[in-house]
């Protein structure tokens, strides 16, 4: 009978053991994986999900349609700790051909997390735009607020002329809804 017992118990550690085992595997295989490049994270431009893949994202204006709307990786890289917890985030931009004349300029930040990057809101620098810089604002009582430089065309100029205005967009992430905000460059209060 003793040995009836002890061999019950072995089979009963077993199959505990096993059942723990797979259910690990399956808690593991369900979850996301970590992104760990900014350029294969999702981002909102216009407020539509765009998934990049190396940098590029290309999707049909409408099911079956010819067109399409093009999202790339520009560039102009600025990497600065976003949200104070000591990881390097990453400021950039994207562009955006959505099949007409124009191309459409965003800044995206790339926050890096424990369990990999995730991708902000794209604030819209303009159309056809020249990029210059990304840096961090100058102002001392600005905390985390980024200047992104670059030239436009004056209001009055077709579309067609060389951007030859510089302009600066001083630009704050908010962490909870990871949108952008604009703060005013020569603001006296402190930028939270």
């Amino acid at each position: 009978m003793k040995k009836i017992i002890i061999g019950v118990i072995t089979i009963i550690v077993f199959l505990i053991a096993v059942f723990y085992t797979f259910n690990a595997y399956i808690y593991n295989e369900k979850q996301a994986p970590a992104v760990t490049d900014f350029k294969d994270v999702e981002y909102l431009i216009d407020g539509a999900s765009i998934q990049l893949k190396d940098g590029f994202s290309e999707i049909e204006t409408a099911p079956g349609a010819a067109s399409k709307i093009t999202t790339r990786y520009f560039g102009n890289e600025y990497m600065t700790d976003l949200d104070n917890d000591g990881r390097k985030d990453v400021v950039f931009l994207l562009t955006q051909d959505t099949g007409g004349s124009g191309v459409f300029y965003y800044v995206v930040a790339a926050l890096s997390t424990e369990s990999g990057y995730v991708g902000s809101d794209g604030y819209l620098l303009g159309d056809r735009i020249a990029p210059q810089t990304i840096e961090m604002s100058p102002n001392p009582k600005h905390k985390n607020v980024i200047v992104v430089n670059y030239a436009d065309r004056a209001l009055e100029e077709p579309m067609v002329a060389q951007p030859s205005i510089n302009k600066s967009a001083y630009l704050k992430l908010d962490i909870a809804n990871m949108m952008w905000g604009i703060v005013e460059p020569d603001f006296e209060g402190e930028s939270r």
